[in-house]
């Protein structure tokens, strides 16, 4: 059943520099059929013709017109993966140009740190068969020599303050782990309520199929946006 005013505004993995098009409108369609709401997927652009903060400004954009369309206790920003970094820059940037939160977050197996610097970038080298090495070349081509260490770039890095409740996932196998738990902790030091979801033996991004663990994913997702928009 759609639930009238509310909106899911969702962000497309691909390391910062694939997954536009179809894909994008294909992930929008799934997330609106998952949540039972209207939908927005951002294709936003990308490198190398358009590094950042080209993506960036879009993801402002693209909120700024949501806004304009429903109440921000209506809104649910979500990504998976580069969606993810892109998801929570955006609502610090928002936050910065004084963009009212939305009233959640949902952050899938999020890449939050392009300077690679948790512990599962070394220890789950070769053991995530989804995203088995670095995506350092991609990180960089993203920047566009700007500072990977930045909050923009990095949100794990930047002030969490007044971020709105936020649902993180992850799995043991996981290239991203750290990026999950770091930012996990860092969204509770800043006194944000946070869940974080991490499932035994997952890679990257989930199982890719109709598997009890992500049917888990799914049913808990769904419970936390359930709870914000009721």
């Amino acid at each position: 059943m759609l639930k009238p005013g509310c909106a899911y505004l969702d962000f497309h993995g691909g390391a910062l520099v694939v997954g536009g098009g179809e894909a994008c409108r294909a992930q929008a369609r799934m997330q609106a059929d998952q949540h039972g709401a209207v939908c927005y997927g951002v294709d936003y652009r990308m490198p190398p013709e358009h590094p950042y903060p080209a993506a960036l400004d879009d993801a402002l954009a693209a909120y700024r017109y949501v806004l304009e369309r429903h109440a921000p206790s209506n809104i649910i920003v979500g990504g998976r993966s580069a969606g993810g970094n892109l998801a929570a820059a955006m609502l610090l940037r928002g936050r910065d140009e004084g963009l009212p939160m939305p009233a959640g977050m949902i952050l899938l197996s999020p890449q939050v740190d392009l300077t690679e610097s948790g512990d599962s970038f070394e220890v789950n080298q070769m053991v995530d068969v989804v995203l088995p090495g670095s995506l350092m070349r991609n990180n960089r081509l993203y920047a566009g020599g700007a500072d990977l260490s930045h909050p923009y770039l990095s949100p794990l890095f930047g002030d969490l303050t007044g971020f709105p409740p936020t649902f993180l996932q992850s799995g043991t196998r996981d290239l991203f782990l750290s990026n999950a738990v770091r930012m996990h902790r860092a969204l509770r030091r800043a006194h944000v309520d946070a869940e974080l979801h991490v499932f035994e033996g997952m890679p990257h991004g989930g199982f890719q199929g109709n598997t009890p663990e992500d049917q888990d994913i799914a049913a808990e997702v769904s419970r936390f946006g359930e709870a914000l928009w009721s």
